[in-house]
């Protein structure tokens, strides 16, 4: 077994969870746990922003998005180099699902999914090997044979989950995904059992360039509920970085309306994530942020 195999496997996860002594940074060398023991552990999550990710107009500036990824990825890993960190991710013996988010009015852009589809491939990857899809993961041959996953998705605020993030980006691996949709979706992390995905996982992404902080309706978007936040959430957690975005567009709405004010639908299933399914950490007392970038107003 190669090295990275060996720093990704269920067992080496499990023991550095358990361990009484481990390190917080050693937890990001694993995939995502469906079942994380209760009450141990911490999660890194790392948050990078540039003023430059997006132009006057709020156009991504491509090559500004990739270097951000870039030093989200060494510094999640401690890297000094993003070529070693994402070869600690990736082999050539893998096939690489990239799911990714194509909502018509917030669609993952295309310079992110282009750039994570280089990197994989520049750790080794066979390009014929890589593969970047929303719809239909549950019918494709590649994302179901798939040995890696990069979870790629926008934040925004969602009908039916409070908020479409990164937890609910894997619904696409089901062929009935209103049989999740019931108690504002609470349990999301459920999904993360299916075999296309369980133990999968080893990358997420929850894009915060100009995140969607309020909805009315199913599918509505209003420009003037973004704003140009310019940031990525990068981690192995997916609870954790949820959290963390969550955190980010409660603060925002607070400025924006003045007020506390409550989701529509509540975005309860990032919180049971851990303390019912025990997917990763919610507790922001248990989220190590490492920032990357322009602090000012960040929110979080």
């Amino acid at each position: 077994m190669s090295e990275r195999k060996r720093k990704l496997t269920r067992r080496d996860f499990l023991q550095a969870v358990s361990g009484a002594a481990v390190a917080g940074a050693s937890l990001v060398t694993a995939p995502a746990t469906p079942r994380l023991p209760k009450g141990k552990g911490r999660a890194r999550v790392v948050l990078v922003r540039d003023p430059a990710a997006l132009n006057e107009n709020r156009k991504v500036n491509g090559p500004v998005v990739q270097r951000m990824l870039d030093d989200a990825v060494a510094a999640l890993f401690d890297e000094r180099s993003p070529e070693k960190a994402w070869a600690r991710l990736f082999g050539s013996d893998d096939r690489v699902g990239i799911k990714s988010n194509h909502w018509e009015f917030l669609p993952t852009p295309p310079a992110l999914e282009e750039g994570i589809a280089a990197r994989v491939a520049g750790a080794g990857v066979p390009p014929d090997r890589i593969k970047v899809r929303d719809q239909g993961c549950h019918k494709d041959s590649h994302f179901t044979g798939a040995t890696a996953l990069v979870n790629i998705r926008p934040m925004r605020t969602h009908h039916w989950s409070g908020v479409g993030s990164l937890l609910k980006n894997v619904i696409t691996f089901t062929p009935a995904p209103w049989d999740w949709h019931g108690d504002a979706c609470a349990d999301l992390a459920g999904l993360w059992q299916l075999p296309g995905v369980r133990w999968k996982v080893r990358l997420n992404v929850l894009v915060m360039l100009t995140p969607l902080f309020h909805g009315k309706g199913a599918h509505h978007y209003q420009a003037e509920y973004t704003w140009p936040y310019g940031g990525l959430l990068v981690g192995t957690d997916p609870v954790a970085v949820d959290a963390t975005g969550l955190r980010i567009l409660e603060a925002r709405r607070k400025i924006h309306f003045g007020k506390d004010l409550p989701f529509t639908v509540p975005p309860h299933h990032i919180r049971l994530a851990d303390t019912k399914h025990r997917l990763g950490i919610a507790d922001p007392d248990r989220i190590d942020i490492v920032r990357i970038g322009p602090m000012e107003d960040a929110l979080v």
